[in-house]
C-alpha cells in the first residue's frame, strides 16, 4: 500500500537530525575548537545514526510492538549504556578536548549520557508512533476500498434482468419486419455504453445522466408500443452538460420508479421526472404511481440498485450537502426528490 504518512515519516527524522547536529554543536563547543569539532560531531552523527536505526527498525518492531516489554526496556538501556561508554573512552582518546575548566569532566559525562538518551528515547517514540500511524492508514484505506468494492459491486447489478428481458424481446421482433427493432438496437447500444463505459468513471456530466436515462425509457416505449405515461419537465438545459454527478445516481432513481409504478403493466400508472436548479442546489424530482399488485410487480423485479446504493454514493460524494426524500405522498403517489448543494 501506499501509504500517506511516508513524507511525514521521513520529515520527522530529517528534523530530528537536524536539531540534533546543532545540539551536538554547542555542547561539543564547550570542550572542541574547530576543525576538530566539525571533525567530532561528524563522528557523533554517523554513529548516532546507527543507533538510531538499530532502535527504531529492529528493537521496536522486534519487541515492543510483539509486547515483549522487559526485553524492549532491557535491549534499550544496554545500547545506551554501551554507547555512552564507548562516546566516554573513544572521544578523549580521538580529540584533543579541553577539560582544565573545574567540573569539565561532569560536563561532558552528562552530554554524553543526555545525547544517548534523547537518541533512544526519540527512535522509540517515532518507532511506535509510526506503526499506529501505519495502522491507522491500513484500516483508513481498507475501508475506502470495501466501500469502493460495495459500490461497484451495486453498480454491476445494473439492470441485467431488464437488459436480458430486452435483448430477447429485440430476438423475438426480429422475425418480423418491424421499424422497432432497429430503433430497439440503437436505445440498448446507448444503455450499454452507459453501463459498460460510463459507471466506471468517477463522474458525469448530468446530460450524459438524462440521456441513459431516455434510452430506458425509450426500450421501455418500444417494449410497450409507446403507450407509458413517462414525462420529463427539464428546466436549466444549459446546466446539463456544465454539472457532473457520480454515474447511476438519477437513473438508479428512474429505475425504482420504473419497478414500483407498475408502469406498462396497469393502465393508469405513470412517471413524471422533473429537473431544474434552484436556490443554488439541484433539484431532481420523480413522482410515480404505486403498483396496486405488489406481487406482480415485485416479480417484475428489474435488479436495481436501489435507495441504499444512492445513499451510499451521495454519503461519500456529497456528506452535507445533499437532502434525500423519498415518501408515499397523496393520492396513490410517491415522491422522490433529491438536492444537492452546488459549490
Amino acid at each position: 500500500m501506499k501509504y500517506r504518512w511516508g513524507f511525514l515519516l521521513k520529515f520527522q527524522h530529517v528534523f530530528f537530525f537536524f536539531v540534533f547536529i546543532l545540539i551536538t554543536f554547542f555542547t561539543e563547543n564547550y570542550f572542541l575548537d574547530a576543525p576538530e569539532l566539525i571533525w567530532c560531531v561528524l563522528f557523533i552523527i554517523l554513529f548516532n545514526i546507527g543507533l538510531y536505526y538499530l532502535v527504531y527498525y529492529y528493537l521496536v518492531p522486534q519487541f515492543y510492538l510483539s509486547n515483549k516489554y522487559p526485553q524492549f526496556i532491557l535491549y534499550a538501556l544496554i545500547c545506551f549504556l554501551v554507547s555512552s561508554l564507548f562516546r566516554i573512552l573513544l572521544e578523549p582518546a580521538v580529540f584533543r578536548m579541553n577539560f582544565n575548566e573545574t567540573l569539565s569532566n561532569t560536563k561532558f559525562l552528562y552530554n554524553v549520557y543526555t545525547e544517548q538518551g534523547i537518541v533512544i528515547l526519540v527512535a522509540s517514540f517515532l518507532g511506535i508512533t509510526k506503526d499506529k500511524f501505519l495502522i491507522e492508514q491500513d484500516f483508513q484505506e481498507l475501508g475506502e476500498e470495501k466501500d469502493q468494492l460495495h459500490l461497484d459491486l451495486l453498480k454491476s447489478k445494473l439492470n441485467p434482468h431488464f437488459l436480458l428481458n430486452t435483448l430477447n424481446n429485440i430476438y423475438s421482433k426480429s422475425f418480423h419486419a418491424s421499424e422497432n427493432t432497429s430503433e430497439s438496437i440503437l436505445q440498448l447500444s446507448k444503455l450499454l455504453q452507459y453501463v459498460i463505459y460510463d459507471t466506471n468513471k468517477e463522474k458525469i456530466n448530468i446530460a450524459q445522466e438524462f440521456s441513459s436515462i431516455q434510452s430506458l425509457t425509450g426500450l421501455y416505449q418500444l417494449k410497450y408500443n409507446n403507450l407509458l405515461d413517462i414525462s420529463f419537465d427539464i428546466q436549466d438545459e444549459e446546466t446539463l452538460e456544465l454539472i457532473e454527478i457520480p454515474p447511476s445516481i438519477f437513473l438508479t432513481l428512474f429505475e425504482n420508479a420504473l419497478k414500483h409504478s407498475a408502469i406498462g403493466i396497469e393502465s393508469d400508472s405513470f412517471i413524471k421526472v422533473r429537473y431544474k436548479i434552484e436556490n443554488q442546489e439541484i433539484f431532481f424530482e420523480i413522482i410515480n404511481s404505486i403498483a396496486k399488485k405488489k406481487i406482480l410487480v415485485n416479480n417484475e423485479d428489474n435488479g436495481g440498485l436501489g435507495n441504499e446504493a444512492v445513499m451510499s454514493i451521495l454519503e461519500k460524494n456529497y456528506s452535507g450537502i445533499f437532502t434525500f426524500i423519498s415518501a408515499e405522498g397523496e393520492n396513490e403517489e410517491y415522491q422522490t426528490v433529491l438536492k444537492i448543494k452546488l459549490s
